[in-house]
């Protein structure tokens, strides 16, 4: 049986200059998936420069890898089209959570830092705060594996003891 060490609650802010899959533009939609789990937004239709604005809840298993998230193209007809992909290093985040354990006893302030490297999607260093007593990082990710496109999240730590 898998254990459980907590969940993310991922925010899926807006994609940037997405790359065209269809005539003129494209109908994105986000997958993202972390082990068997799987989760995606709502489809926005023709736009390249689409805010889904929506929360996405997975469970982080005591041996967790990277998250995939994948950018994917809607289409009625035929197979939908991948619009680029990023990996989400979750390690500096669960790292930095739990390193101070109940974040609701500190005040606002920065605990952690993923780091842009040529061997991840970051496009600046993306931060780890204690907001409101709640562990959040935001980021923008690169596309990868496509001609353009950038994706902004804002992810939560809820550890499973609280």
């Amino acid at each position: 049986m898998v254990e459980f060490i907590g969940l993310l609650k991922i925010k899926v802010l807006k994609g940037t200059n997405l790359a065209i899959r269809d005539m003129l533009s494209s109908d994105p939609y986000v997958v993202l998936q972390l082990g068997q789990q799987k989760v995606q937004t709502k489809v926005v239709t023709s736009n390249l420069n689409p805010v889904w604005d929506e929360e996405l809840m997975l469970s982080v298993p005591q041996h967790f890898g990277a998250i995939k998230l994948q950018v994917y193209d809607y289409d009625t007809f035929s197979a939908d089209d991948i619009m680029g992909e990023a990996e989400i290093d979750l390690q500096p985040l669960i790292t930095s959570a739990t390193a101070f354990g109940d974040a609701g006893m500190f005040a606002n302030m920065q605990i952690g830092k993923w780091l842009k490297s040529h061997d991840n999607a970051l496009i600046d260093d993306s931060i780890i705060n204690i907001v409101d007593g709640k562990v959040k990082q935001e980021m923008s990710l690169k596309l990868q594996n496509v001609e353009s496109g950038e994706v902004d999240l804002e992810v939560e730590w809820l550890p499973l003891d609280q």
